[in-house]
This record gives C-alpha cells, sequence and structure tokens, in this order.
C-alpha cells in the first residue's frame, strides 16, 4: 500500500503536528521552571525499528532526539520480546545512548497489528538528578557516581501499573523531589496525549498506510541528503578542535576529525581525538554521532524536516575509551561541550570543500550555571539553572545573530525571565544588557554575547559550571577574528573572584549575600577581515552601542571623532594595522605531531611581535576557512620569520609549504591570570 502523494504530505504535516502538542503540553504542565519557561526538552515520534519519525523543525534540540534511536535500541536489547501495550520506560545512562544523566528520556511505546508502531518520546532535564552539587552537572566531577542517578533502560510503568519501589528510589536520590515528580507526571501525561493523536491518524488512515507513508518519509530524506553531499568535491578533509582542561597551564583535550567524501556518502573519522579523561568533558557513544549530523544536515540540507533517513549516507567512526566514546566511570555531565567540539572539528574539515561558505564558529557548549541553596521561603534547596545564549557567527553577506540559540541548538528560551527567576528563587537580577564588543571582528561581524548579573540574597548558596570557550574563544573564519570568551566570575563588594583556577569549570563554590554573580557569554566568531568592514557599518554598531569607540579603533581602524568617521584618519589606521600583522612561512617538520594540542616552533622575532612565549596559544589564518590553533613549542634561532609546523597542519589550512600566513595571539597558556582570551587582527 502507498500512499498518493498528497495524502503523504498530510500525514507528515500531521506527525509534525503531534510533537509541536507534545511541546504545549509539556510547557504547560511541568513543575520545573527549566521545562516551562526555559524549554529544555523535547519531543519526537520513533518507530519499532528505533528510527527518528517526525520532531519539530526548529523547536526540538538535536542533541536531545537523536540519540533517542540509541536509548530505544539499549530498551529493546534489554526487553525484547518483553515489550508489551501499557509499558513505560525511562532511560537516562550516556553509556548506551543517553547525553548526560540530567536529560531523562521517556519511552512511550505504542502497538499496531500486534507490531511496534510509531510513538511518542520525550526527552527533559530534570532540574537536578543527585550528585556532589545543586544541579547536578559540576565542573569538578571526575567520576560518573558524583553526576547523580543513573538510570539503565528500566521499565517503570508495566502494562499500566507504575513501579512505586523504582520511583521511590529515584525520587529519593534527587534534590527537589516534588519538581522531579511533577515533571514525571508531566511527561507520562504528554505522552498519552500524543499516543492519542497517533492512534487516532491510525484509526483514520490505518496502519499500513501509516507505515508505508513513514517509509517513503525516510527514503525522501535520504535521497535529499545523498543529492546535497553528491555536490561536494570527493576527497579526504581533516581538522581539529579542542576542549579546555589543566589546573595551572591549558592542557587541551582535542577531538580530530577526517572527513571523507565519496560519491553520496560522507565518513567521519574521530580517530586520533583524546582519550576519556577525569573530568566531565566526555561522551557516550550517541554523542558524537549526533554532532556530526548536525553539522552536515545543517550546512548541506537545511530547512527541512529531519528522520532517521537523512542519517543513511552517514558513517561516524567513535573510537572506544576516547572524549567522544567513553567507558565507565568517566563522567559525561559535558557532553554538549563534547558534542560542539565535534561540531567544530567537522565543519572545519567540511570548510576546505565548502570553499568558504562557513561561518564564525559559536559559544562552544551549554554554559551550564547553577546557584543552588538552602531556600528559607520553602525549606528546601532551591535550583536556578541558567545556560545563557550567545552570539551566532558572521557569514558571507551578513553578521551574526545577538544572544539566541544557534542553528546546532534548539529554539529553546535565551534566558528565564526576571520576573520569574525572582519569583521562584532568592536572588535579584541586577542587570541583563547585551555585552558589548563581544562579537568577533570581521568584514561581517559575529553576534554579541550577553551580561546578565545575579546578585545572591541568602547564605549558603553555591555556584557550579560547566562550559567551554572560556579560555579558547570561538574562532572567526576566512580571516575574521574571535569572538570574546564566556566568562563566568563573582563580583564580592568591589573585588573581582574567579570561582575556580579553570575558567568554565567550577564545583560548588561557596557565596556569600550580597555577591553578585556575572554570566557573560561569548559573541560569535567574525567572518572575513576586519580591515575591509564597510566603515558606515561600523559607525552603525557605534550607534547602536555594539562596538566602542575603542573596540573600533582597535579591531576594525575607524578612527570616530566628532561623532563621525574621520575618512583619512581611518586609511591610514588600516594601512598601518596590516602592515603590523605578524606574518610567517609555513615549514613542515614532522616531529611536530602532538597528542594534545598542535605543536609550533616560531623564530623568536615572530613570538616577540605576537608577545607570546613557549606554551603560549597562536592561531594560524586561514583565509578560505577556519583556522588552526597551535601551542607555541619552542622558539627557533635564526634570521627571518618561520612557523615550523607538522606536515599535516599544513593540508589542514589547505595551504602548501613555504606559504605565508598570518599568526594571532590566542592566550598564554598560563591559568588563573584572569586574562581575557581573543585573537586580535592588527
Amino acid at each position: 500500500m502507498t500512499p498518493d502523494p498528497i495524502t503523504l504530505e498530510v500525514l507528515r504535516e500531521a506527525l509534525s503536528s503531534i510533537v509541536r502538542e507534545m511541546r504545549v503540553t509539556l510547557v504547560r504542565t511541568a513543575y520545573s521552571s527549566i521545562l516551562y519557561e526555559g524549554e529544555d526538552f523535547s519531543c519526537v515520534l520513533m518507530d519499532g525499528d528505533a528510527q527518528i519519525v517526525s520532531m519539530s523543525k526548529g523547536q526540538d534540540h538535536p542533541l536531545h532526539i537523536v540519540p533517542v534511536g540509541w536509548s530505544m535500541k539499549a530498551v529493546r536489547e534489554k526487553f525484547a520480546g518483553d515489550i508489551h501495550p501499557g509499558d513505560i520506560f525511562l532511560h537516562n545512562d550516556p553509556y548506551t545512548g543517553g547525553t548526560h544523566l540530567n536529560d531523562v528520556a521517556m519511552i512511550y511505546p505504542l502497538f499496531a497489528d500486534g507490531r511496534l508502531f510509531v510513538f511518542p518520546v520525550v526527552r527533559a532535564h530534570w532540574g537536578d538528578v543527585g550528585g556532589m552539587s545543586p544541579g547536578s552537572l559540576s565542573g569538578g566531577a571526575t567520576e560518573i557516581f558524583q553526576e547523580g542517578v543513573r538510570i539503565p533502560p528500566i521499565r517503570i510503568v508495566d502494562r499500566g501499573r507504575p513501579n512505586h519501589a523504582a520511583l521511590d528510589l529515584i525520587f529519593h536520590n534527587m534534590r527537589g523531589p516534588r519538581e522531579r515528580k511533577g515533571d514525571f507526571d508531566a511527561m507520562i501525561g504528554t505522552c498519552r496525549k500524543a499516543a492519542e493523536r497517533v492512534e487516532g491518524l491510525a484509526a483514520r488512515y490505518g496502519a499500513p498506510l501509516m507505515r508505508a507513508a513513514v517509509a517513503l518519509l525516510m527514503d525522501r530524506a535520504e535521497q535529499r541528503m545523498r543529492r546535497a553531499i553528491g555536490g561536494l568535491p570527493d576527497g579526504a578533509y581533516a581538522y581539529e578542535a579542542h576542549l579546555e582542561s589543566g589546573r595551572t597551564r591549558l592542557e587541551p583535550l582535542t577531538v580530530r576529525a577526517r572527513v571523507t567524501v565519496a560519491g553520496e556518502t560522507i565518513t567521519v573519522d574521530l580517530t586520533g581525538t583524546s582519550p576519556q579523561t577525569a573530568g566531565p568533558t566526555n561522551v557516550g557513544p550517541a554523542m558524537a554521532p549526533t554532532g556530526a549530523f548536525t553539522i552536515i544536515k545543517a550546512f548541506l540540507d537545511p530547512g527541512t524536516d529531519v528522520n532517521s533517513g537523512a542519517f543513511r549516507p552517514l558513517t561516524v567512526i567513535t573510537p572506544r575509551s576516547t572524549i567522544v566514546n567513553a567507558d565507565p566511570p568517566a563522567p559525561c555531565g559535558g557532553m554538549v561541550e563534547v558534542k560542539y567540539c565535534v561540531e567544530t572539528a567537522v565543519m572545519g574539515a567540511l570548510a576546505q570543500a565548502l570553499d568558504g561558505r562557513v561561518a564564525g564558529d559559536l559559544k562552544g557548549g551549554g554554559n551550564h550555571c547553577y546557584v543552588g541553596g538552602p531556600d528559607p521561603r520553602t525549606g528546601e534547596t532551591f535550583i536556578f539553572y541558567e545556560y545563557p545564549a550567545g552570539g551566532t557567527g558572521g557569514f558571507d553577506g551578513g553578521d551574526g545573530s545577538n544572544t539566541v540559540r544557534a542553528w546546532t541548538e534548539s529554539d529553546m528560551t535565551t534566558l528565564q525571565p526576571i520576573e520569574a527567576v525572582e519569583q521562584l528563587y532568592p536572588v535579584r537580577i541586577e542587570r541583563t544588557s547585551l555585552r558589548e564588543d563581544s562579537g568577533g571582528p570581521g568584514r561581517w561581524r559575529g553576534g554579541l554575547g550577553l551580561t546578565r548579573e545575579v546578585r545572591i540574597q541568602v547564605a549558603g548558596s553555591r555556584l557550579s559550571v560547566l562550559a567551554e570557550k572560556a579560555v579558547l574563544p570561538p574562532f572567526g573564519v576566512c580571516g575574521g577574528a574571535a569572538g570574546a570568551t564566556n566568562r563566568f566570575w563573582v563580583r564580592r563588594g568591589d573585588r573581582p573572584i574567579q570561582p575556580s583556577p579553570l575558567p568554565g569549570k567550577v564545583s560548588g563554590f561557596p557565596l556569600e549575600p550580597g555577591d553578585v554573580l556575572l554570566m557573560e557569554s561569548s559573541g560569535g566568531g567574525g567572518f572575513g577581515d576586519p580591515l575591509e568592514r564597510d566603515p558606515s557599518r561600523v559607525a552603525a554598531d557605534l550607534a547602536e552601542g555594539y562596538v566602542t569607540p575603542a573596540g573600533a579603533e582597535r579591531d576594525y581602524g575607524v578612527i570616530w571623532r566628532d561623532g563621525a568617521v574621520d575618512a583619512a584618519a581611518t586609511r591610514a589606521k588600516r594601512t598601518a594595522l596590516h602592515a603590523a600583522r605578524p606574518r610567517a612561512p609555513l615549514v613542515g617538520v614532522p616531529d611536530l605531531a602532538a597528542d594534545r594540542g598542535r605543536l609550533v616552533r616560531l623564530d623568536a622575532a615572530t613570538a616577540g611581535r605576537l608577545g607570546v612565549a613557549p606554551g603560549a596559544v597562536v592561531e594560524l589564518v586561514n583565509p578560505r576557512g577556519a583556522p588552526l590553533r597551535a601551542w607555541v613549542a619552542a622558539l627557533t634561532p635564526g634570521d627571518g620569520p618561520r612557523a615550523e609546523i607538522a606536515p599535516a597542519a599544513i593540508s589542514m589550512l589547505g595551504l602548501t609549504e613555504g606559504a605565508e600566513v598570518e599568526l594571532r595571539a590566542v592566550h598564554s597558556g598560563v591559568l588563573g591570570a584572569g586574562e581575557e582570551s581573543r585573537p586580535r587582527p592588527g
């Protein structure tokens, strides 16, 4: 039985409408603000083969939805032949397809003709699942047991009968059990409403026709993706991106991606990625494929429906015991950060095939920021959770957007409303504003990040942060410069306090009444040479307060005098900035391969112009794609500029040995010095 084209489109839209209704239902019935205000959840319809059938366009988060296939396979493997109508399953275990422990998946199987049919799944962020600190996510976790309750595939409702013993055990190990129970019930109600809609469709069109429609929609998505891949030049393209670790010096974790385009297929091989770490930046087997798929779909086939058919032309190789496929007991709280790093590495590789059709880098993760402690109004633990959005990257023909969710995310809330926060938690929002000069300079500027100041009002509160791009900022592309780093710090009176040696990784830092927590999110990377930006656009940015006069002169060479651009002074300034840029020819040296990061040797004169020493991080600018970051291994004697680096790194830049490259300083490599990392042109 094959549906006609009109019926196929009716069913496609009906399935998508069911998912949208699921979202509305959960927002209206959830107990915790992270769901009804922050919308940190996603909904999907699956089928009996663990395939994504339908998700809402632009609203549901790929990192929630794509791993559901792994979760469903884990349920089928554990309960093979023992799944019945009325069963409901829970799952959050990263090693068998979960994301991190806070994201709890509810799987609600439906049957037709005695077989698993199209059925709803909700994955929702629970505000706390136990662990070492309020909110469970912590930059200081060293094993998964510190991150909360790990739920393997478990039948929580058996043919309509809830497993109260298991539920009691789960909720007794979580802070704020009233909210957790309320959110659990809201998820059940959401799935039941979706089940009614699916059963109504089956009654109207028949299960066989619906199965045929789902198969056609899968095939159609596969064909679109294959056509898009077929438009790329065949070849193997490599790039690498970094995550932040270390105590006194920056000791990077590296994701290495080799992207091979062959006809209408793509293989992403992550061999060479750093081994798993005793920190929170690890993931289980589902997240790296999710990141690779997300970025490839976004660049090659944006705007169309997402289902499992689009995955078929894609193969992702994730070596075991690495940060992209970790074994227990590695903590996995930073799964968003690792997924984004995979996306960055794959985008950097694809940039070579796309020849400049790329965008500046993004804020790099969830920016998880928790404040928790005793609430004197309720006698319970309060958990205030924010994940501030940043700016998006500039692209050829347009500036990035300010403080919005990026195209690798869903349409979640940028920040919770001030009124809701102050009503629910013992904190006061002092200020929320755009962060000036935070967008990456470029011919097309990156979008701005934000600043939010939160005053703590009760004793016993603690701060935990799990974020990336707090040392290595989001890079610009095609000559564009980086955006500002993420910053999470505390102002105590007039004194700034850095709550941890490694920025972005904080665990249970004690706060005092009157402290002000500052959340400053990064801006997106710029696109193109900043000295080529139209001065009138810089003037417009100055008028809006996006750029300061000092930033306009430093980053764009634009001189602002008496309320207008001084054209003559601007031309002279831009000429001087361009001439002052450090440049050096690339020299291939095979012995400079490195397991952690990328090594480069610079001549002393070039290092002096950059103001860097061994251990510092520099950026090699790529005029047609993503730049390459490297750690200065040593300074070389001799006359003339030179940058010695492994031949593989030269290939990543799409250049040949002897080519001259611009260099920028990124970071000293020393942690706890209080500097704001940001490579600048000129």
